[in-house]
C-alpha cells in the first residue's frame, strides 16, 4: 500500500481533530507552518474541508469514551463436549460499553460522538462504518496499526447458559493522558462526558480533574468488578457513577445485604467525591441516592429475549436525562428501566425501534401544567 501523501496525511488529521490548529500539524507532519497552510488553501479548493470547526452552543455533542468492540456469541447446539470439535450456532453484532451508549443516544435524538480505539482490521472498519451510519460522530476515534479491534467472545452452552466468556481489549490502554491531550476540543465543546471504566485509571483520572475544575459535567459507568480497579479513589468532580450490585460491593469491600448497608455504601461514594450514585441490581430494579439518603424503584416487567446490552441501555437513558436538563434522579432511573425493558426484549444488543419520545412520554412528577422548561445547565459556556 503507497504511503499517504503529506496532503492526505494533513487531511486525515483534521477529521480527526476539525479544531487542530496549524502549528499542531506542522509539527505532526514535520512541515512548515506555511506549507501546511498551502496543503489547507488546496484542500479547500478541492471542497474537502469547508473551513475551521466551530461547536455552536445549542448543538454541543454526549461525548462517549470508551470501547468498541465486535461482539461475539457462540452457542452449541448440543451438549458440550471438553476436548473435541462442537458444532455451534455464531452470532456477531457491535458492543462495548461506551459504544452501546452511543448508539442508544443517537437513536434517542440526541448529538453524541464517540471516542475509542481500533484496529487496521476489517471489524474496526465495520465498527466505524456501523456507528457512523447510526449518526455518532467518530472522527476523534485513534486508529491504531498491527494490532485488532476489540472483541468480546461468549461460549454459551445448548441451553443459553454463558460458560465463559473472552474479553481482548488490550488496545484501550492506547486511550492515555497523551491521547487524551489530543482531543481536548473535542471534550471542550462537549454537553456531557461519558466514561467507562475500559479507560485506563490515569485517563479517567484527568477526566476526573477536568471536571473538578468546572469542565464539562461527568458520568462514569462501570463495565465489570475486575476493572473497578481503574476507577481512581478520588472522585471529586464527577456528577454520576453508575454501577452494579457487585461492582458496587467491589469498590467498598463488602457485601451489600440491607438497605442500611446500600446507604452506607452510597454515602461512601459521594464521601470520596461523587454527587450522585445509581445502583442497578437486574430484576430487582435500581438504587439510587437523593437528598435525604437513596430511594429505590422496582424493574418494569419485561419479556427477556437477551440480556445483552440492557445496562447500557439503562446508563443512556439516564444521561440523555441529564442532557436534557432535569437533575431529578427519580425520572432519569424511571427512563432508565424503560429503555432497560425494551431492550431486554430484543435480540439486538441496541433496540432499533427506539425513539426520544418514548422517553419524553414518562412524566415527569416534579412538572406542572404551564410550568417554564427548566434551563439546560449543560450548555452554559
Amino acid at each position: 500500500m503507497t504511503e499517504l501523501s503529506k496532503k492526505d496525511q494533513l487531511y486525515e488529521l483534521i477529521r480527526a481533530n476539525p479544531f487542530i490548529s496549524q502549528q499542531d500539524l506542522a509539527s505532526v507532519l514535520g512541515l512548515s507552518r506555511s506549507a501546511v497552510a498551502g496543503y489547507i488553501a488546496g484542500l479547500i479548493r478541492d471542497r474537502r474541508v469547508l473551513g475551521r470547526a466551530y461547536v455552536l452552543p445549542d448543538n454541543r455533542p454526549i461525548v462517549c469514551l470508551g470501547a468498541a468492540n465486535l461482539d461475539r456469541k457462540l452457542r452449541s447446539i448440543a451438549t458440550l463436549k471438553m476436548g473435541t470439535s462442537n458444532p455451534a450456532r455464531q452470532d456477531e453484532s457491535f458492543g462495548g460499553v461506551a459504544r452501546n451508549i452511543a448508539e442508544n443516544l443517537a437513536r434517542l435524538s440526541a448529538p453524541v460522538a464517540l471516542i475509542t480505539a481500533i484496529g487496521d482490521d476489517s471489524s474496526g472498519k465495520a465498527l466505524l462504518a456501523h456507528a457512523e451510519a447510526a449518526g455518532i460522530d467518530t472522527r476523534a476515534t485513534l486508529h491504531l496499526t498491527g494490532v485488532c479491534s476489540g472483541t468480546y467472545t461468549a461460549v454459551l452452552d445448548d441451553h443459553g447458559e454463558m460458560l465463559l466468556a473472552l474479553a481482548d481489549m488490550a488496545l484501550y490502554d492506547a486511550l492515555t493522558p497523551a491521547f487524551l491531550d489530543t482531543r481536548q476540543p473535542q471534550r471542550a465543546g462537549g454537553a456531557l462526558i461519558v466514561a467507562d471504566l475500559n479507560l485506563p485509571r490515569e485517563t479517567l483520572r484527568v477526566l476526573l480533574d477536568d471536571a473538578a475544575r468546572g469542565a464539562v459535567p461527568l458520568v462514569v459507568v462501570a463495565v465489570s468488578q475486575p476493572k473497578m480497579a481503574h476507577l481512581p479513589d478520588d472522585l471529586r468532580g464527577l456528577r454520576l457513577l453508575i454501577l452494579n450490585q457487585g461492582e458496587l460491593e467491589t469498590r467498598i469491600g463488602a457485601k451489600l445485604l440491607t438497605d442500611a448497608d446500600f446507604l452506607a455504601a452510597c454515602r461512601a461514594i459521594q464521601a470520596q467525591g461523587a454527587q450522585d450514585v445509581i445502583v442497578t441490581r437486574g430484576a430487582t430494579g435500581v438504587v439510587y441516592t437523593t437528598a435525604g439518603g437513596i430511594a429505590q424503584l422496582d424493574a418494569q416487567a419485561a419479556r427477556i429475549v437477551d440480556v445483552t446490552g440492557a445496562g447500557d441501555a439503562f446508563a443512556a437513558a439516564v444521561c440523555w436525562s441529564l442532557f436534557q436538563g432535569s437533575d431529578d434522579m427519580t425520572l432519569a432511573c424511571r427512563r432508565g428501566l424503560q429503555l432497560s425493558a425494551m431492550t431486554l426484549a430484543c435480540e439486538e444488543t441496541v433496540c432499533p425501534y427506539l425513539t426520544a419520545e418514548v422517553l419524553a412520554e414518562i412524566p415527569n412528577p416534579d412538572a406542572l401544567p404551564g410550568a417554564q422548561q427548566p434551563f439546560n445547565a449543560l450548555y452554559q459556556d
